[in-house]
């Protein structure tokens, strides 16, 4: 067994939510950062903040500062010899309560905070309404998000953001678990509706109400859809206003300062890996190389017993996320994969969510001492991969895996990417993106061609068989052929 101070356990943890009646009442992201914080001192007997070592503050994206590290730790009147502000990504959470972990394991830190806070909801409506909010100034040099990384045909064709991308692992999918479009679809409203009965009983999400099944798959207006097969209740919901913060310690800070037993939080370890950035470089879209390498690991560490995870929080910005997960892992299809809520219902604080899902796992475990639980996040496109164990016995070593290698030695050659090509084409995977008023837009396509090329291609608003055929609740259009051709604005375009 190591030393007490070469051993990290979570011993705090803290979350808020602000839904001001104006606007220019909300509380900016650093100041939901700095409650957290001072919230999660407060859940470990306080008296650490002033000794904070090391702090990690995931990407915030509702309101760029030119320095929020610094204005942060000014405003804690806190002096961390590690600093560190976070690339974008949803498994960043994860990551750096893992590299946290890893950094008292060296000797290298004793007490570490981890923390993350955004306001989109008050910066959107802000927005809307004209108001000039008195938070700190923006970042005069800020920069939109660049996604150049992904390739120009796919860019071209808007299939650039999560909620379309998403889709086409969704629809994949379901044609390789051998599921109808309708089977698929009801699949997702029964695991969202227990997403939501979990943020119902947890008084720190958004929308903290039971949603059925049955509302969640039906479209309506207020449940219009977004990209098929998603309609609204399936997506993340970025436009909250939450903070949070989990603070680590050594063992031996934690019994020092009389942190009870029952209280303090095992890390365990977890493991990491990840796909090619750009998506249309990847093998496949019906399961992920670097998911199943990084839950392999996480299983390895209970010695393959997935019973032994008594909770478990799987990355939810859309269905195919979790269902993909817990396939993987062998789980029944009744699983509760959160302790949190999701990124509908309990809310998607952007790069965040992952670090309120751990303060869920914390109180979880506390309920439950000596039991176990996996944190599994995700970023990009399907594309940054990060498990975490946390509870049970201190383990001889904090596990540290990347699995990487063991990903990329599983990974086929990525189909030759072609443009500009006619003739007969058939389907790998797609989703049809919608309109507000709720009628569709366009469809998207991953076409194979007979020498097995991959390309992408439109389908116009006005082919309404082929998009009929893309949406067909009975027969997955997986594997249809179709004809490709030249169309519109320098478009690929694909019809039945």
């Amino acid at each position: 067994m190591p030393s007490p101070d070469r051993i990290p356990v979570i011993v705090g943890i803290g979350e808020l939510k602000d839904r001001p009646s104006e606007p220019a009442q909300g509380l900016e992201p650093m100041a939901l950062m700095a409650e957290a914080i001072r919230r999660a001192d407060a859940d470990a007997g306080g008296g650490l903040l002033a000794k904070i070592d090391s702090i990690d503050v995931i990407n915030s994206v509702s309101w760029p500062y030119a320095d929020l590290l610094g204005a942060l730790c000014a405003r804690l009147e806190i002096a961390p010899r590690h600093r560190n502000y976070g690339p974008v990504g949803g498994e960043t959470p994860i990551r750096f309560l893992h590299e946290a972990a890893r950094r008292i394991a060296a000797g290298e830190s004793s007490i570490a905070v981890v923390c993350g806070g955004e306001a989109q909801y008050t910066a959107a409506a802000a927005q809307k309404q004209g108001i000039e909010l008195p938070w700190t100034p923006k970042d005069p040099n800020a920069k939109p998000r660049n996604r150049d990384y992904l390739a120009e045909l796919a860019r071209r064709h808007g299939i650039d953001m999560p909620i379309r991308v998403y889709p086409l692992y969704e629809n994949a999918t379901q044609a390789a678990w051998g599921q109808s479009p309708a089977q698929g679809h009801a699949e997702s409203a029964k695991l969202w509706s227990v997403f939501a009965s979990v943020a119902a009983d947890n008084p720190e999400s958004w929308i903290p109400r039971r949603v059925s099944a049955d509302e969640i798959a039906t479209p309506s207006p207020a449940n219009r859809m977004i990209a098929w097969p998603y309609p609204k209740l399936m997506t993340a919901n970025p436009l909250v206003n939450q903070g949070s913060a989990v603070i680590i310690t050594s063992l031996a800070v934690a019994q020092a300062a009389g942190i009870p037993d029952a209280r303090r939080i095992t890390i365990q370890g977890g493991a990491w890996a990840g796909e090619p950035l750009d998506y249309m470089q990847r093998d496949q879209f019906n399961h992920a190389h670097a998911m199943d390498v990084v839950l392999e690991a996480a299983l390895d560490i209970v010695d393959g017993d997935v019973n032994r995870f008594a909770h478990r929080e799987f990355y939810s910005c859309f269905p195919c996320v979790p269902k993909m997960a817990r396939r993987k892992l062998g789980l029944p299809e009744d699983t509760i994969p959160t302790v949190a809520g999701g990124l509908t219902f309990h809310g998607a604080p952007l790069n965040a969510y992952m670090l309120h899902a751990a303060c869920g796992m914390v109180r979880a475990l506390r309920r439950d001492h000596g039991k176990q639980g996996l944190l599994y996040g995700q970023g990009g496109f399907v594309t940054k991969h990060h498990g975490l164990v946390l509870g049970g016995d201190s383990p001889e070593t904090l596990i540290a895996r990347d699995m990487q290698a063991t990903a990329d030695s599983r990974r086929g050659p990525p189909p030759v990417l072609v443009d500009d090509r006619t003739g007969e084409a058939s389907v790998e995977t797609h989703t049809v993106v919608f309109r507000t008023d709720g009628t569709p837009d366009f469809g998207a396509v991953i076409l194979r061609l007979p020498d097995r090329a991959r390309t992408m291609a439109r389908v116009p608003r006005d082919d309404i068989a082929t998009l009929n055929t893309l949406m067909d609740p009975a027969t997955s259009a997986i594997g249809r052929v179709g004809h490709l051709s030249n169309g519109q604005n320098g478009l690929q375009q694909w019809t039945l």
